[in-house]
């Protein structure tokens, strides 16, 4: 379906609080050709049933634009009478995709995918981007990897971070984090923590939030390299100079299969293939696929070995693990349900315990057993964690999360 002449074309963008809005503040804002009508939010919790605020939507958006849940969408393209819906967030299959493509298709309005190029922002500075094909590949051990090298080589590296705008989209536009007060003072939920933490701790200025050309622009001042560290397996916003994409031989085949990992392993300049120690012959199938789709593509294997502080073996451990990793990155275990099986210790199951929204989780994801993901989303959310925690009867707390969880709690 095409705009009647002389109307603007109306648009709803599906999203998950990250790339719907990066799209929309580079492609549409401005272009007065295009009416964007709502976005729709799905994947993370509590992040629907607000407003892009007109601070950030510009002069064409005098009330802002709604945000949805996406399961509304047929409702919505007919009460906005949307003629085209884009498809703006990650790591989902592309069997999952193309049924949202058939649905707004069924509804009568088009469907697209933005050009990753079109909607990537040029850099004054030299741009090193560490992308993955899937959440929970390994992708922030690299990028602090390079960014403690780059530091040891007298240069001045700035990272800055996929969004996670969780909270407050106004106070969220442009943010800087050198230290935990910074986060502290941002409220920054556990899913944030886990990824700013890490790279301050490597003596990284972590720049995140909403306006991408904003926080470029700001973070430029103050390095002169810019370390481009993704989030789930999204293209980056910042249009690379070096591309290196992260793979994961313990899922073989997903590099393939999940959009937009595919698309980052077509860009990709280095592809690493972590967890290699952990796999066997899966490494040289992720291997053969990435050479097979990126013939042009150095292809670097790592060990990724995993380290515990202290002797577990034969104690009964409550495992806690990176909640999006288990999630919508679709894995049964991460590095804790590892650790415990590589030290000797016994995972314990914390699901009779949970409460609350974890509760639910675990009902919604029923393969994660044994084990607690670090869902933190919400202070709510975050008590709950708690709460599950102290319930559960265990020798001791495997944390596999990249974060000090006791100190964010």
């Amino acid at each position: 379906m095409t705009a009647a002449k002389g109307r603007r074309k109306r648009v709803i963008i599906m999203g998950a609080a990250g790339r719907d809005f990066h799209n929309f503040n580079v492609l549409y804002r401005d272009d007065p050709s295009v009416e964007v009508v709502a976005f729709t939010a799905a994947q993370i919790p509590f992040i629907e049933n607000r407003t892009y605020p007109p601070s950030l939507a510009g002069p064409l958006y005098p009330e802002g634009i709604r945000i949805y849940p996406e399961d509304g969408l047929p409702e919505l393209v007919k009460k906005y009478g949307a003629n085209e819906v884009v498809f703006s967030y990650s790591d989902v299959s592309y069997e999952y995709v193309m049924q949202r493509a058939s649905l707004a298709i069924s509804l009568g309005a088009g469907f697209a995918l933005p050009s990753a190029e079109a909607a990537m922002i040029r850099a004054g500075r030299p741009v090193i981007s560490v992308s993955a094909v899937r959440t929970g590949c390994g992708k922030s051990g690299v990028t602090r990897y390079i960014g403690k090298k780059l530091l040891q080589a007298g240069k001045r590296p700035v990272a800055i971070r996929h969004p996670m705008p969780y909270g407050d989209l106004e106070r969220q536009r442009l943010q800087r984090f050198s230290s935990r007060e910074d986060m502290e003072k941002a409220d920054c939920t556990i899913e944030e923590m886990e990824e700013y933490e890490p790279l301050i701790e490597t003596g990284l200025v972590v720049y995140a939030g909403v306006d991408y050309r904003a926080i470029l622009g700001e973070a430029e001042k103050e390095g002169e390299i810019i370390l481009w560290d993704g989030g789930n397996n999204d293209l980056p916003f910042i249009r690379p100079d070096f591309e290196i994409v992260v793979t994961d031989p313990l899922r073989p085949g997903h590099e393939l299969q999940y959009y937009a990992g595919e698309a980052n392993l077509r860009r990709a300049h280095l592809v690493v293939i972590n967890k290699a120690r952990s796999a066997g012959a899966e490494v040289e199938l992720v291997a053969s696929n990435a050479r097979a789709v990126n013939p042009r593509a150095t292809i670097l294997r790592t060990d990724s070995a995993i380290t515990v502080e202290g002797d577990i073996k034969g104690k009964k451990a409550l495992v806690v693990e990176d909640g999006p990793t288990l999630t919508h990155g679709g894995m049964a275990f991460g590095a804790g349900i590892a650790a415990a099986r590589a030290f000797g210790a016994v995972p314990v199951d914390p699901r009779p315990y949970a409460v609350g929204t974890i509760k639910e989780t675990f009902r919604k994801y029923p393969d994660l057993q044994n084990l607690l993901p670090a869902m933190g989303y919400s202070e709510g959310q975050k008590k709950e964690l708690q709460e599950i925690i102290e319930k559960t009867p265990a020798d001791l707390v495997l944390i596999a999360t990249p974060i000090d969880l006791p100190a964010s709690s």
